[in-house]
């Protein structure tokens, strides 16, 4: 099956998570389809903390790839924060 799900970067106690689409039987920050897209938990003022290839996102579920819950949480968020 073919997952939407975050894939940790960064180094210690500064993460930064690249959202992936990736097999599920493939490890968490293994090999992976296509990036989508990031999320910067720590990221400051001023800069950009998420970003999202909307079209990529909604091509891929389309095809039967199903999102993670933390990945559902933050397409939700950006949508609001779009809007």
């Amino acid at each position: 099956m073919v997952v939407i799900r975050l894939s940790r970067g960064g180094s210690k106690h500064r993460p930064f998570f690249n959202i992936v689409v990736a097999d599920k039987r493939i490890r968490r920050d293994g090999r992976f389809i296509e990036r989508l897209g990031f999320y910067n938990p720590s990221a400051k003022e001023g800069e950009e903390g998420l970003r999202i290839a909307q079209d990529r996102l909604t091509y891929w579920k389309s095809v039967g790839a199903q999102a993670s819950p933390t990945v559902d949480r933050l397409i939700k968020q950006g949508a609001k924060a779009a809007a």
